[in-house]
Protein backbone atom coordinates (compact mmCIF):
# COMPACT_ATOMS: atom_id res chain seq x y z
CA UNK A 1 0.00 0.00 0.00
CA UNK A 2 2.98 1.72 0.12
CA UNK A 3 3.66 2.55 -3.51
CA UNK A 4 2.30 5.02 -5.94
CA UNK A 5 -0.53 3.86 -8.05
CA UNK A 6 -3.53 5.51 -8.87
CA UNK A 7 -6.36 5.74 -6.34
CA UNK A 8 -3.95 5.39 -3.75
CA UNK A 9 -5.12 8.15 -1.67
CA UNK A 10 -9.00 7.88 -2.19
CA UNK A 11 -8.23 3.95 -1.09
CA UNK A 12 -6.08 4.24 2.14
CA UNK A 13 -8.49 7.16 3.14
CA UNK A 14 -11.41 4.73 2.67
CA UNK A 15 -9.37 2.04 4.08
CA UNK A 16 -8.70 4.30 7.32
CA UNK A 17 -12.57 5.69 7.35
CA UNK A 18 -13.86 1.84 7.85
CA UNK A 19 -11.41 1.32 10.51
CA UNK A 20 -11.76 4.71 12.68
CA UNK A 21 -15.54 4.54 12.52
CA UNK A 22 -15.03 8.33 13.13
CA UNK A 23 -12.54 11.12 12.65
CA UNK A 24 -12.08 11.58 15.99
CA UNK A 25 -11.64 7.92 17.51
CA UNK A 26 -8.90 7.29 20.19
CA UNK A 27 -7.21 4.40 21.36
CA UNK A 28 -4.14 3.22 23.55
CA UNK A 29 -1.53 5.55 23.84
CA UNK A 30 1.35 6.00 25.69
CA UNK A 31 0.33 7.61 28.88
CA UNK A 32 1.58 11.34 29.91
CA UNK A 33 4.30 10.68 32.46
CA UNK A 34 5.38 7.29 30.73
CA UNK A 35 8.75 7.24 29.18
CA UNK A 36 8.72 7.23 25.92
CA UNK A 37 11.09 4.97 24.31
CA UNK A 38 14.63 5.79 22.64
CA UNK A 39 14.62 5.24 18.48
CA UNK A 40 16.98 5.75 15.71
CA UNK A 41 15.45 5.88 12.18
CA UNK A 42 16.53 6.71 8.20
CA UNK A 43 14.61 10.52 8.12
CA UNK A 44 14.16 13.12 5.31
CA UNK A 45 14.82 16.51 5.63
CA UNK A 46 14.13 18.85 2.95
CA UNK A 47 14.84 16.20 0.52
CA UNK A 48 17.66 14.91 1.94
CA UNK A 49 18.61 12.04 4.59
CA UNK A 50 20.07 11.78 7.63
CA UNK A 51 20.11 9.46 11.11
CA UNK A 52 17.31 10.95 13.58
CA UNK A 53 18.22 9.86 17.21
CA UNK A 54 15.58 10.77 19.70
CA UNK A 55 18.37 11.01 22.20
CA UNK A 56 20.01 13.28 20.82
CA UNK A 57 17.05 15.54 19.49
CA UNK A 58 16.30 15.38 23.36
CA UNK A 59 19.49 17.30 24.36
CA UNK A 60 17.92 20.17 22.94
CA UNK A 61 14.79 20.71 24.72
CA UNK A 62 11.44 18.90 24.18
CA UNK A 63 10.41 16.75 20.63
CA UNK A 64 6.91 16.56 19.19
CA UNK A 65 6.71 13.17 17.50
CA UNK A 66 3.59 12.58 15.70
CA UNK A 67 3.14 9.55 13.78
CA UNK A 68 0.66 9.63 10.43
CA UNK A 69 -0.79 6.97 8.30
CA UNK A 70 0.67 7.57 4.89
CA UNK A 71 2.81 10.25 3.30
CA UNK A 72 0.69 12.06 0.06
CA UNK A 73 -2.76 11.52 1.94
CA UNK A 74 -5.26 14.04 2.54
CA UNK A 75 -4.85 14.38 5.68
CA UNK A 76 -1.28 13.36 6.22
CA UNK A 77 -0.72 16.26 3.95
CA UNK A 78 -2.76 18.85 6.19
CA UNK A 79 -1.18 17.84 9.04
CA UNK A 80 2.10 18.55 7.40
CA UNK A 81 1.29 22.02 6.69
CA UNK A 82 -0.18 22.53 9.57
CA UNK A 83 3.18 21.55 11.41
CA UNK A 84 5.35 23.22 8.91
CA UNK A 85 2.95 26.61 9.89
CA UNK A 86 3.70 26.14 13.69
CA UNK A 87 7.90 25.58 13.25
CA UNK A 88 8.81 28.98 14.12
CA UNK A 89 6.14 28.75 17.48
CA UNK A 90 7.64 25.23 18.49
CA UNK A 91 11.33 26.59 17.81
CA UNK A 92 10.53 29.95 19.88
CA UNK A 93 9.22 27.65 22.97
CA UNK A 94 12.54 25.57 22.71
CA UNK A 95 10.87 22.23 21.06
CA UNK A 96 11.34 20.08 17.67
CA UNK A 97 9.04 18.17 15.62
CA UNK A 98 9.21 15.05 13.95
CA UNK A 99 6.80 13.14 12.09
CA UNK A 100 6.83 9.19 11.61
CA UNK A 101 5.11 6.84 8.75
CA UNK A 102 5.88 3.73 7.70
CA UNK A 103 6.62 4.77 4.19
CA UNK A 104 10.05 4.31 2.08
CA UNK A 105 12.54 6.61 2.77
CA UNK A 106 12.16 7.85 -0.84
CA UNK A 107 8.65 8.85 -0.38
CA UNK A 108 9.71 10.65 2.60
CA UNK A 109 12.18 12.69 0.69
CA UNK A 110 9.47 14.18 -1.42
CA UNK A 111 6.91 14.51 1.41
CA UNK A 112 9.62 16.18 3.34
CA UNK A 113 10.04 18.84 0.80
CA UNK A 114 6.48 19.24 -0.55
CA UNK A 115 4.41 18.79 2.60
CA UNK A 116 6.80 19.35 5.20
CA UNK A 117 7.94 22.87 3.01
CA UNK A 118 11.35 21.35 4.53
CA UNK A 119 10.53 22.75 8.06
CA UNK A 120 11.11 20.06 10.20
CA UNK A 121 11.78 15.72 9.42
CA UNK A 122 9.88 13.22 8.79
CA UNK A 123 11.02 9.36 9.45
CA UNK A 124 10.55 5.98 8.39
CA UNK A 125 9.47 3.54 10.79
CA UNK A 126 9.66 0.69 7.88
CA UNK A 127 9.01 -2.18 10.41
CA UNK A 128 6.53 -0.43 12.16
CA UNK A 129 8.61 -1.48 15.08
CA UNK A 130 8.81 2.56 16.75
CA UNK A 131 4.92 2.79 16.35
CA UNK A 132 4.34 -0.52 18.04
CA UNK A 133 6.18 0.66 20.66
CA UNK A 134 4.77 3.85 21.18
CA UNK A 135 1.36 1.98 20.70
CA UNK A 136 0.81 4.41 17.20
CA UNK A 137 -0.68 1.69 15.06
CA UNK A 138 -3.80 1.36 12.95
CA UNK A 139 -5.95 -1.09 15.11
CA UNK A 140 -6.55 -3.44 12.02
CA UNK A 141 -3.91 -2.50 9.50
CA UNK A 142 -0.70 -3.01 11.00
CA UNK A 143 1.03 -1.46 8.35
CA UNK A 144 -0.52 1.84 9.01
CA UNK A 145 0.84 3.87 12.59
CA UNK A 146 -2.16 5.40 13.59
CA UNK A 147 -2.35 9.22 13.44
CA UNK A 148 -0.94 9.94 17.28
CA UNK A 149 1.21 12.83 18.40
CA UNK A 150 3.48 13.11 21.81
CA UNK A 151 5.37 15.89 23.53
CA UNK A 152 8.17 13.88 24.87
CA UNK A 153 10.07 16.47 27.54
CA UNK A 154 14.24 16.27 27.37
CA UNK A 155 14.29 13.50 30.48
CA UNK A 156 12.26 11.32 28.32
CA UNK A 157 8.92 11.23 29.90
CA UNK A 158 5.42 12.13 28.20
CA UNK A 159 4.06 15.45 28.63
CA UNK A 160 1.53 15.05 26.18
CA UNK A 161 -0.44 12.58 24.44
CA UNK A 162 -3.09 12.75 21.63
CA UNK A 163 -4.81 10.34 19.44
CA UNK A 164 -7.35 11.27 17.04
CA UNK A 165 -7.98 10.31 13.31
CA UNK A 166 -8.75 13.74 12.16
CA UNK A 167 -5.19 16.10 11.83
CA UNK A 168 -6.91 19.01 13.18
CA UNK A 169 -5.98 19.86 16.92
CA UNK A 170 -2.52 17.49 17.18
CA UNK A 171 -0.85 21.00 16.60
CA UNK A 172 -2.66 22.96 18.98
CA UNK A 173 -2.32 20.12 21.61
CA UNK A 174 1.40 19.49 21.04
CA UNK A 175 2.14 23.51 21.37
CA UNK A 176 0.22 24.12 24.16
CA UNK A 177 2.02 21.40 25.88
CA UNK A 178 4.83 22.39 25.23
CA UNK A 179 4.59 25.93 25.97
CA UNK A 180 3.28 24.96 29.13
CA UNK A 181 6.31 22.95 29.86
CA UNK A 182 8.40 26.23 29.00
CA UNK A 183 6.81 28.50 30.98
CA UNK A 184 7.34 25.38 34.14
Amino acid sequence: MHGDFPGRQLLGWTILALLAGSPTVTHAALPVGAKAPDFTAQAALDGKQFSFSLAKALRHGPVVVYFYPAAFTHGCTIEAHDFAAAIPAFKAAGASVIGISEDKIAVLDRFSVSACQGKFPVAADADGSIAKHYRARMPLLHSYASRTSYVIAPDGTVLESYSAMDPDGHVGKTLAAVRAYDKG
